[in-house]
């Protein structure tokens, strides 16, 4: 039996989310397209007078918050809709020109910066004394000039922003083959059936207990990306190429310096973290042996590394099921939490399950304001996805609350605290279940995707982290990134992660050409930093109760208007230092010790 994906128009529409609460119709959409567009010229009356006239000042500010958040709508809309089904001309056409009206907008507003850099702060004082209002901006203009010896003359800031619609392209190519274009093989199943390998299933089969069915699986993805390797490389190199030259054009030390200072991440919270993970290696080298021991196999392969470790153990999860246990694991956190997660549910926040053309994986999106957040699922029915889909509505909630409590300048959380709320989701629901499962089968299935996470999310995104480093280096020193050194290093860095119990087969070189975060550089590192953190934060919150809610619901209401460092810190966690790693760590070896006692 060959079973294929619906196509979008068979997809039930309580299963699809409701972007009409953004747009009613598309008609709309191309009627606030053409007012976008209107806008552009409207600021250039404001050139000169930015740094010497308070008025002229707050009027483009404000002007400026119209035209980012219309253009926000714009974006979000045509890119969710294409997300439905990436084959569709109609919305391809949506997409691509909402990019071209960022670029647009990029160009428009690009004076902006470099006037605004010559602000001191005496002169932005009495700018305040003159224009009280202008005090909402304080934050965001004491940001600009913290950046200012990266900020560029305005000729130039407008040739880069007019450049940055071709330095997407890579990404833009990347997406467009991974989500649309390649195919993978059919495999065939524990019943001898014939079923399509998808970005969807692959994690469903290779937790498959038939071991014939996991190899298959493995190797029919792998072998499916070599088959591209040297192009997928090229792109990649063309994507560390352009964000090198960005970084080496606005006077950074290092790509990675560039990515961290938009946040006023210090680089040393990067560093720290490989080097900690590194520290400990061997916490994750006893999880690869135990693991090894408990499938009572000879020979450990890569693809035996997301097959539960306990066996006879089956259990399915459908969507509505999943939903009904979230809700109840995050009570800690209060009526109002899960009364929104409730609402996102039953109103259409989540397009639930795979289509033909759908955009792989899963996020949550959104845009200031329009009534909710979105959630992108690919849900099948399994305990992996109940736990992506209340990692997403964590993403949600966090968009919510912020974009609920802060002025639209302020609205936006940055991508350093973005895994924490998602994860605090992920760790009230692992600890919810570890209470009330009274299945001693289930309680060792649950340990052990405890630990999975761990493994998936510490030390593997860490992995990432450390390759991202690497290869972002090797191409700043002038060295070509070809798709073999590119496998070479990543396997390299497998065997590294993974120890000598394990038999790392080759294919797994290939892997980096899977991961869509690659061509968001420097992103990868956060997960870690998230998981974290929130470890610590859900600890808290279920030992101390009502103040750590107080304290985490700050946090989640902050949006961007304090450094994230500084955000964290309300809610009781400092990641300047390698304490909440430690702690995880710690928490990752009792874990071990349970399942070697189970």
């Amino acid at each position: 039996m060959s079973t294929s994906l619906p196509q979008r128009n068979q997809v039930k529409l309580e299963d699809t989310w409701k972007l009409e609460d953004i747009f009613l119709t598309d008609t709309l959409f191309e009627e606030q397209l053409v007012k976008a567009k209107g806008l552009l010229g409207t600021f250039s009356v404001y050139e000169g007078k930015l740094a010497s006239d308070s008025t002229a000042l707050y009027t483009f500010l404000t002007k400026q918050d119209e035209l980012l958040e219309l253009t926000g709508k714009l974006y979000v809309y045509s890119h969710m809709r294409l997300h439905q089904d990436g084959s569709n001309a109609y919305y391809q056409d949506f997409a691509s020109k909402t990019e071209n009206l960022s670029a647009s907008v990029s160009a428009s507003l690009s004076f902006a910066n470099p006037e605004l850099s010559h602000l001191t702060p005496d002169s932005l004082s009495a700018m305040f004394v003159e224009m009280p209002k202008l005090r909402l901006y304080d934050r965001y203009l004491d940001e600009i000039l913290r950046q200012k010896e990266h900020i560029l003359d305005a000729k130039t800031e407008h040739l880069l922003a007019k450049v940055s619609e071709i330095a997407s392209a890579p990404q833009n190519i990347y997406s467009m083959f991974n989500n649309v274009d390649i195919k993978f093989p059919l495999i065939t199943n524990e019943q001898g059936e014939s079923v399509q390998l998808t970005h969807g299933t692959y994690i469903k089969y290779l937790e498959n207990k038939d071991r014939k069915v996991r190899e298959a699986t493995f190797t029919g993805m792998y072998q499916t990306y070599s088959g591209y390797k040297n192009t997928l490389a090229a792109a990649f190199a063309a994507n560390i190429k352009q964000y090198g030259l960005f970084s080496s054009v606005r006077g950074f030390e290092t790509p990675l310096h560039f990515a961290l200072s938009d946040n006023n991440i210090p680089v040393t919270v990067y560093d720290n973290l490989i080097q900690t993970v590194n520290r400990q290696m061997d916490v994750m080298h006893a999880y690869i042996a135990l693991r090894q021991q408990l499938l009572g196999l000879d020979e450990l392969h890569m693809y035996d590394l997301f097959v539960p470790i306990v066996k006879d153990f089956d259990i399915k999860i459908s969507y509505d099921e999943a939903c009904e246990t979230i809700l109840k694991a995050l009570a800690p956190l209060g009526e109002e939490y899960v009364s929104i997660i409730k609402e996102g549910f039953s109103n259409r926040w989540v397009d639930k399950y795979e289509n033909a053309g759908k955009r792989s994986g899963a996020y949550s999106w959104g845009t200031y304001g329009t009534p909710h957040p979105y959630v992108l699922m690919n849900y099948v029915d399994n305990v992996n996805n109940m736990f992506t889909l209340a990692h997403e509505m964590g993403h949600a909630l966090h968009s919510y609350l912020s974009q609920k409590s802060q002025p639209f300048i302020y609205s936006g959380y940055c991508i350093f605290v973005a895994e924490v709320a998602s994860t605090v989701n992920e760790a009230l629901l692992m600890q919810y279940l570890l209470k009330t499962v009274t299945n001693t089968n289930y309680r060792k299935y649950l340990i052990n995707y405890f630990m999975e996470q761990f493994r998936t999310t510490l030390y593997r995104q860490t992995m990432f982290a450390e390759f991202e480093k690497e290869v972002h280096t090797i191409s700043q020193n002038g060295e070509t990134l070809t798709a073999e050194f590119l496998c070479s290093t990543y396997y390299s860095l497998v065997k590294k992660y993974h120890g000598d119990t394990i038999l790392v087969d080759q294919l797994i070189e290939n892997e980096w050409a899977r991961i869509p975060h690659f061509y968001s550089p420097f992103y990868v590192y956060q997960y870690a930093t998230g998981y974290s953190t929130a470890i610590a934060l859900s600890n808290r919150i279920l030992t101390e109760g009502q103040s750590a809610v107080d304290d985490y619901l700050s946090f989640l209401s902050g949006g961007s208007s304090k450094d994230p460092i500084d955000l964290l810190k309300i809610a009781g966690v400092d990641m300047s230092t390698s304490e909440p790693i430690e702690a995880a760590l710690t928490t990752f070896k009792h874990l071990i010790e349970e399942m070697k006692t189970l």
